[in-house]
């Protein structure tokens, strides 16, 4: 059986710092990143909202890291721009005040949990209707074309992640250098919808199938009769729960399919998918095997969310 697991090596820690592995961004390219934004260097002080955001280094503080953002794009940065204009869910124009765009972004409503709809008990598995505007889901599917490897599973015998024949769709895996307020503010919605802390959430990913690309059935959880995933959950806990987030709806088939109880779902753009890997005893849920269907036109992008029972440390 595949497993998806991403196992020891897998970057997992979003607060406190470090969020991501020592290798993503150096302590030194922090500090000058800090220096040039003191400078007045629009894009590094757009890097340093994600940097309030996290609290890394500093106090967590999302109304900082608006401000900053804000501050970047005024002074020219197009990817802040860009930000401001996908949070707030609008259009920027030449003559847009970017004060005014910050203000129309509702941080309140992109921190707090979405509603859910059950559509099964056993095993707990629920829908989020609409959880992100289609301007967000695009500003994702952008942030990973481009930049798309082929996926890869865990080995747990060698700790390392390999080529899996079962999983042929690609990737793109969010380090510390890649984030942004938009992908931290999808996160923060999913760390409260689920009822956790973003710590507890591992690397945010992005995948992408092409016309005949899936993966077959696998669990999620980590079973911890396999030595290299009991180390893993002893370590940094067990993966209770995946979140899916349907990134676009213009293909055909690729349908996540949960062959032991006859549900296959496929989501609008923007709807997401929530299910609990585990029972209510926290022990893991067989039921849950599941497959990512090959979609037989058009190409499926969706962003996937793996959390754990606890954040590190």
């Amino acid at each position: 059986m595949i497993s998806s697991g991403a196992g020891p090596s897998a970057r997992l820690r979003l607060e406190p710092w470090p969020p991501f592995g020592s290798g993503s961004v150096s302590p030194e390219a922090l500090a000058e990143r800090r220096r040039l934004a003191e400078a007045g260097d629009a894009d590094a002080l757009a890097f340093t909202a994600v940097l309030a955001a996290l609290g890394a280094g500093e106090p967590q503080d999302w109304s900082t890291a608006l401000r900053r953002l804000t501050r970047a794009a005024d002074l020219g940065s197009a990817f802040a721009q860009q930000q401001l204009a996908t949070l707030a869910d609008t259009e920027a124009s030449d003559g847009t005040r970017w004060a005014d765009l910050a203000a129309a972004v509702d941080l309140g409503a992109w921190l707090a949990p979405a509603p859910k709809e059950r559509l099964l008990r056993e095993p707990r598995i629920s829908v989020a209707r609409a959880f992100l505007p289609r301007r967000a889901c695009a500003w994702l599917v952008a942030r990973a074309r481009g930049r798309l490897t082929t996926a890869q599973v865990f080995d747990p015998a060698t700790g390392a992640a390999r080529r899996e024949a079962g999983r042929s769709n690609s990737a793109f895996e969010f380090e510390l250098a890649d984030l942004d307020l938009v992908t931290l503010a999808v996160r923060a919605r999913i760390a409260a919808t689920v009822g956790t802390v973003a710590g507890a959430l591992e690397t945010v990913q992005v995948l992408h199938y092409a016309p005949g690309q899936r993966f077959e059935r696998h669990y999620d959880f980590l079973d911890i009769a396999v030595a290299g995933y009991a180390q893993d959950v002893a370590a940094r806990g067990q993966r209770v729960a995946t979140f899916l987030i349907y990134l676009n709806d213009e293909y055909e088939g690729g349908e996540t399919d949960f062959p032991m109880v006859g549900l296959s779902f496929k989501g609008a753009t923007g709807d997401a998918l929530m299910f609990a890997n585990v029972d209510l005893d926290g022990a893991p849920d067989r039921r849950t095997l599941h497959a990512g269907l090959a979609p037989t036109s058009g190409e499926k992008w969706l962003l996937s969310q793996w959390v754990r029972d606890r954040a590190p440390g």
